[in-house]
């Protein structure tokens, strides 16, 4: 595991607790936006990036969402395979609602905790 999966991994857990809590609250909304959260921190790092994907699948198949579950399942395929070669868009949330190529504005918190991982 590289350096900046080791610094990064507690803050995509805690993106990814925070979901759980949302969604046992029945705040569905905000759950995937704490999945696609943990989707921006960990997309450089592949373990966590596949991690998340299949944390975001898990949610659309328990919550009944096939465009999104089928979204996820061609993401996990392409996060193992494009991570390592760091062929993904930086600020993707990672929903299939958006294109899995597609570089996107990242929240500012976000983009110091990536920076702090990587210094």
């Amino acid at each position: 595991m590289t350096t900046f999966s080791l610094r990064i991994r507690p803050h995509v857990q805690a993106e990814l607790v925070t979901a759980r809590e949302a969604e046992a609250r029945g705040d569905l909304d905000a759950a995937f936006l704490h999945l696609e959260r943990a989707h921006v921190l960990g997309q450089a790092a592949t373990r966590e990036h596949v991690r998340v994907h299949w944390h975001m699948l898990r949610f659309a198949w328990h919550h009944r969402r096939p465009g999104e579950a089928l979204g996820q399942a061609w993401r996990i395929a392409a996060a193992a395979v494009f991570t390592g070669f760091g062929l993904v868009p930086a600020g993707n949330t990672g929903g299939a609602d958006v294109s899995g190529f597609r570089r996107m504005e990242m929240a500012d918190d976000l983009r110091r905790v990536i920076e702090a991982a990587r210094a």
